[in-house]
């Protein structure tokens, strides 16, 4: 039994160019929405990344801390005091600070973030850090995120290579004695890691007994909400208590709402989708006016405005799927390549190709719901 072709198809089709044309179209604007949604979801994960390898329950911070880029220091006597209460079972005091680091090959300064930690245990989920605690324990010794950027020196090939790694840093000589993984992100383009102790060396002018992040530890079995609620009753008003899930909201937040960047990254997210919406408008305006007398005629052999409006909508959803496959495969040459330039945490998600689908045919059946008031003059009687 011979299958016939849907007319959508067939009005298409037949203008090779045309459809060509609104194809190549559709798929840029489906890359501009895959490139802004993408670079906007790696601000959030690059930024949050320290957040989610912690190993605790709550986190304390200055009230006045705004992000990691703006951290307010606080008493540890406020982390201590959560020991007090009998859920908690440890605290961990964290250090951070932005500083300048030397390559030590050009010579040239560039900021780089430092952590400090008690090298006692462990607090971090990073690949790199369990197995270089103990060397944190000597003099002047960090760790050094071998995802940072290149502009810091080859510092991961030399130390991979059993070269001895020494750099200066705060106008103090440090030495590398290990690597782990963090990544850069939009706020740090390189991370250190070093010791508690190691940490007030370099920065000396700190005053002692202020820490930056306060993390707790609960025993088994506690609730973490119930706890960080009876601490922030607990506690002075200075210190805001978090669970560790509201300290990656709270980090995630400050990018999405108190920056630039976040806004921007979502209006060209919205401007590819206007852009996408004019270019396929066009192309079925100029489709419909280009066959009116064909509409026309098949109103006057008894076809209802109904089915010629199913015609034009399926025409719009033919051209959001074919357009959305070529969109997509450019996209994932193109993170390649913004992965491979920025080291930052660009992949495609699930997610985020159903959503630009999603966007893509709801873009395409508004452009056809406009388009379609074209049919309203395809009268028979003026062609007849």
């Amino acid at each position: 039994m011979n299958q016939k072709i849907p007319l959508s198809w067939l009005q298409l089709t037949r203008e090779k160019t045309r459809l060509a044309v609104a194809l190549a179209g559709i798929s840029f604007a489906d890359i501009l929405m895959f490139m802004q949604l993408g670079f906007r979801d790696a601000l959030y994960y690059s930024n949050v990344r320290f957040h989610n390898s912690l190993q605790g329950d709550i986190v304390l911070i200055n009230s006045q801390s705004s992000a990691v880029l703006a951290m307010r220091s606080f008493s540890q006597r406020r982390l201590y005091k959560a020991l007090e209460l009998p859920a908690v079972q440890s605290v961990h005091p964290i250090y951070l600070d932005f500083t300048i680091w030397k390559n030590p090959i050009t010579g040239r300064p560039r900021s780089i973030l430092i952590f400090g930690m008690n090298p006692e245990t462990n607090i971090v989920n990073l690949p790199g850090v369990q197995e270089n605690l103990d060397k944190l324990k000597l003099p002047d010794v960090v760790l050094f995120d071998r995802s940072s950027r290149i502009e810091y020196g080859p510092i991961a090939a030399n130390f991979s290579q059993g070269k001895t790694v020494t750099a200066e840093v705060r106008r103090r000589r440090i030495k590398v004695e290990g690597l782990f993984t963090l990544g850069a992100s939009f706020g740090a383009d390189g991370n250190l890691i070093t010791s508690d102790i190691n940490f007030l060396r370099i920065f000396s002018n700190r005053q002692k007994g202020l820490i930056d992040i306060g993390l707790i530890r609960l025993k088994p079995g506690a609730d973490a909400q119930v706890v960080a609620q009876e601490l922030r009753q607990y506690l002075p008003k200075e210190v805001n208590v978090l669970t560790k899930q509201e300290f990656i909201d709270f980090e995630r937040n400050y990018w999405a709402n108190s920056t630039a960047i976040g806004f921007i990254f979502t209006l060209g997210t919205v401007m590819g989708f206007i852009v996408g919406t004019v270019i396929v408008y066009q192309i079925l305006y100029t489709e419909v006016a280009d066959h009116l007398a064909e509409y026309a005629t098949l109103k006057a052999i008894g076809y209802t405005q109904n089915y010629l409006l199913t015609v034009i909508l399926q025409e719009a959803l033919l051209l959001a799927i074919l357009g959305y496959f070529p969109g997509i495969v450019f996209a994932l040459f193109m993170y390649q390549s913004a992965r491979d330039a920025t080291l930052l945490p660009v992949f495609m998600s699930f997610d985020r190709a159903v959503m630009v689908l999603i966007l893509t045919m709801l873009m395409c059946i508004i452009s056809g719901a406009i388009a379609v008031r074209k049919l309203r003059s395809a009268d028979p009687a003026d062609i007849f």
